[in-house]
């Protein structure tokens, strides 16, 4: 009898600690199935592309600078100050923003008119541009300046969208948040619409553009600034300075442009192309030009180059990995500074005709380019 009471009470005890683990188990299934969605979400989220650049339309190119990392690294400590012309002085009076100052963040959509190729700026002669602005904004003072350049005012959902009569185009301004700014000049009011619309939802890394999703992953790390861009030889041909790309490129492509700084700056371009022997053509052709470039400086002689000039040009390296042309570079700061400076770079640079400009020469766009730039209306394309 004493041996079946404590058989039982043996059985007993084996059961609740078999109980309990039952009970258990299901709650450390969901708490490592959290643990691990949000490890998920914080890596998509570290590889997505910028907000800024998430909430721009669907276009056939990109660019993308980082101001406030530029300013952190000190990557501009060796930069001449910036000029300002009275058009740029009379914005910085009326809005207190001063680009080289406050302005953070800076994403460009580039719109193609339909005729090159499909391109997303509809039924216009030249490209078509969409802007996000991030930094520190007064929109006490902003506010005003937008409202007394601009010939009407629309609501939408809220939201004031400005639109400023510039050379028979309508550019369309919105203040999206206090410190983000939207701008349009693309010929459809939907464009800068859709902008106001993706920035009321949560931020998502599954969101942005296509084509910025597409090849976003070929950015490397902690880059300053970068571009993609669609290039289209037959229609960029006509078309100003585009048509320098058709020098290196004589079919489509998309160029992946990068700038990382590192006690230099480093620049990569990579060009996507079709097949390798479309890729190899354009290594060739620019190994073409850089080797001109070496032989002039070889005529020159050691003592005629400036050391920034000359480190700068032998930094430049083409190659191809099955159907991609990879051009890197490394960009002392001493030469960033020459090449802005007013005067020459330096007496001693070979006098040879400069290739045409290539990814490397473009890490992003300047934060004050023409189009973007709210204080020189006359000039928004």
């Amino acid at each position: 009898m004493i041996a079946k009471l404590l058989r039982i009470a043996d059985e007993r005890g084996t059961r609740r600690p078999l109980m309990r683990i039952r009970r258990s188990l299901p709650i450390l299934i969901v708490v490592i199935a959290l643990i691990g969605v949000i490890a998920l979400i914080v890596t998509l989220r570290k590889h997505a592309p910028p907000e800024a650049a998430r909430l721009l339309p669907g276009a056939d190119g990109f660019f993308y600078i980082n101001l406030n990392w530029i300013r952190t690294f000190n990557a501009t400590s060796q930069l001449p100050p910036v000029s300002r012309d009275p058009e740029y002085q009379n914005f910085v009076e009326q809005t207190g923003f001063q680009f080289e100052r406050d302005l953070d963040h800076a994403a460009f959509a580039v719109h193609y008119p339909q005729s090159w190729g499909d391109g997303t700026g509809g039924n216009v002669n030249e490209p078509r541009f969409s802007e996000i602005f991030e930094g520190r904004f007064d929109s006490g003072r902003m506010l005003p300046y937008l409202r007394n350049l601009s010939s009407s005012v629309d609501n939408y959902h809220g939201f004031d969208i400005y639109n400023i009569p510039i050379e028979g185009r309508i550019v369309r301004v919105t203040v999206l948040s206090y410190n983000s700014i939207a701008v349009s000049n693309h010929p459809d009011p939907a464009v800068i619409r859709g902008i106001l619309d993706r920035s009321r939802k949560l931020a998502s890394p599954f969101g942005g553009p296509s084509l910025l999703r597409k090849f976003y992953r070929e950015v490397p790390l902690a880059s300053l600034s970068f571009g993609i861009l669609r290039v289209q030889p037959d229609a960029m041909n006509s078309v100003g300075g585009l048509g320098n790309w058709t020098l290196l490129f004589s079919k489509p492509a998309v160029v992946v442009i990068s700038a990382r700084y590192l006690r230099a700056l480093h620049l990569q371009a990579k060009a996507f192309t079709n097949s390798e022997s479309d890729a190899q053509a354009i290594v060739d052709k620019t190994s073409a030009f850089l080797n001109l470039f070496h032989a002039a400086e070889g005529s020159v002689g050691a003592h005629g180059t400036d050391a920034d000039v000359k480190a700068f040009f032998d930094s430049l390296k083409i190659e191809r990995s099955k159907d991609r042309a990879i051009l890197t570079a490394t960009v002392p700061p001493g030469f960033i500074s020459k090449a802005l400076a007013e005067g020459p770079v330096t007496e001693g640079v070979p006098a040879v005709q400069s290739p045409p400009q290539s990814p490397v020469h473009s890490p992003g766009p300047a934060p004050s380019r023409p189009e973007a730039h709210p204080s020189k209306p006359n000039k928004h394309k």
